[in-house]
């Protein structure tokens, strides 16, 4: 694991025994406080297909969202990276921690929205935001910092993700203070935060280095077992832009499958319809993903509106907001912790509700035997017929699998109740279609967006609800991240 340490090193910069604090310098122009600086990046910048093309290397990828990052009117992004010195396990010596400062350089926006966490256990920054979202008061930063997560610690995790707020409008001189600033934190559960490092070298340093043209740098900061940074935009057709940026690898489970996404944009979107948009959205993309079953502590998606453009119709906004969270989830899904191959499940005609199609979906995507078998490339289908079984038999004992058609990579496999598997070549066409979706484990960027196709169609009049999930594959990696993920 010493080794996966080092390689992360140039990200999370370990460097010594003291809290030493980096600025990230970037070659891009600096926002400066006060001044109103047109971002002439979003004239120029692409943006991203629903489905990313494919990459030969990581510096062709790093490339290609280097064009795609320009942030929308009204925003700018800073990072810095330090070290510290956990109180619960001091022996581990110096680890590193990097902190994210998003700015609303214009003004504080009333148009902000978020979906959190619903486990029980959730992180003190949830606890602080939702706390926010329904004072309904303006915001006019978030400060995001990886490596602990600030649950259930031993201190106050209120209090040290406030004092990291105060730090930050301090910093930017935020007229409505520390309660405009929204935390958020990801990484070791359990740990105390480094509140007082955080505030007094990490976030100073992370505003003095803020940038209001890529949002890049920030997708890459908030990473904690990441293998490479994720983020998607889309321009309207008034020219309003939506930038979205996430992180996540381990402990992805719907109910807000750790996960962290910000969403910003520059149109003008009401706050009540930005929240539904948003909670809609997030059921469809965030909630329909899954790498290992766990539901994290801190899951956050905040969306917030700079209202630099207004006139934006509703309609096309929430279409692209859908595109990207969706394009983040499978991002995500695909830079899971070993993951090498990604499953995409359909679900048809299934006889019940939405969300239980869903949780079906998530029920077969987290099926230990059926991962291991997709990591090998083996279409052991019995696999996945159990695990359909075993949901209906335990979850929905009155639906009706008597018309149920399964599919593998688009060739029926089960039918009227019998599987249809005869021949060799028939094998070798469902073990090549695993191996033309597989991808290295260690691979620090995404070489192409295939996935396993797997179709589960209850059959026309059984039901109406349907449903698309994405999971991941159960590799040998996998295990070696999360043996010393501490470390």
């Amino acid at each position: 694991m010493m080794s996966k340490i080092l390689l992360f090193s140039a990200l999370l910069a370990s460097q010594t025994n003291a809290f030493v604090v980096a600025p990230q310098h970037s070659s891009r122009p600096l926002l400066i406080r006060g001044e109103t600086r047109q971002n002439a990046a979003t004239e120029v910048s692409q943006d991203t297909p629903a489905t990313l093309p494919a990459f030969e290397n990581k510096e062709a990828y790093m490339e290609y969202m280097e064009g795609v990052s320009a942030l929308p009117k009204g925003f700018a992004t800073g990072t810095a990276k330090g070290t510290f010195i956990s109180v619960e396990a001091p022996a581990m010596g110096a680890l590193p921690i990097k902190g994210t400062v998003i700015h609303l350089t214009e003004e504080a926006t009333e148009n902000w929205a978020a979906v959190f966490t619903s486990n029980k256990f959730p992180g003190a920054p949830v606890i602080v935001g939702r706390q926010r979202l329904a004072d309904g008061g303006p915001l006019h930063a978030l400060v995001i910092n990886n490596k602990v997560s600030n649950v259930c610690s031993g201190g106050d995790g209120v209090g040290d993700s406030e004092m990291v707020c105060k730090a930050v409008a301090d910093a930017l001189q935020l007229e409505g203070g520390a309660k405009t600033v929204l935390p958020s934190s990801t990484g070791v559960i359990g740990w105390r935060l480094p509140a007082e490092a955080l505030s007094n070298e990490v976030v100073p340093a992370a505003v003095k280095n803020m940038d209001s043209v890529s949002g890049l740098d920030a997708a890459a900061a908030i990473m904690t077992t990441d293998r490479w940074p994720k983020l998607r935009s889309k321009t309207l057709s008034n020219g309003a832009r939506l930038v979205g940026i996430a992180k996540g690898a381990g402990m992805i489970e719907p109910n807000m499958a750790t996960m962290l996404s910000y969403l910003m944009t520059d149109a003008t979107i009401p706050k009540a319809k930005m929240q539904a948009m948003l909670s809609k959205v997030t059921n469809q993309s965030y909630n329909s993903i899954s790498v290992d079953g766990d539901e994290s502590t801190s899951d956050t998606v905040v969306m917030v509106g700079s209202n630099q453009v207004d006139n934006t119709d509703e309609a096309e906004f929430e279409a692209a907001l859908l595109e990207i969270c969706q394009g983040l989830a499978a991002d995500i899904v695909r830079n899971g912790e070993g993951t090498g191959h990604v499953m995409r499940v359909e679900i048809s005609n299934f006889p019940g509700s939405e969300l239980e199609a869903r949780r079906l979906g998530r029920h077969i995507v987290n099926s230990p035997l059926f991962k291991c078998a997709v990591s090998g490339n083996d279409p052991n289908t019995g696999r996945l017929a159990g695990a359909i079984g075993s949901f209906m038999g335990k979850y929905k004992t009155d639906g009706a699998v008597d018309k149920m058609t399964l599919t593998l990579g688009g060739r029926v496999i089960f039918d009227n109740g019998k599987f249809v598997l005869e021949g060799d070549s028939v094998e070798k066409e469902l073990s090549d279609h695993m191996a033309d979706a597989q991808y290295n484990e260690h691979s620090d960027y995404p070489p192409h967006q295939k996935c396993v196709e797997i179709g589960v169609d209850f059959g026309a009049g059984t039901g109406d609800a349907s449903a698309t999930v994405l999971g991941s594959d159960l590799t040998g990696e996998y295990v070696v991240v999360n043996a010393d993920y501490r470390s």
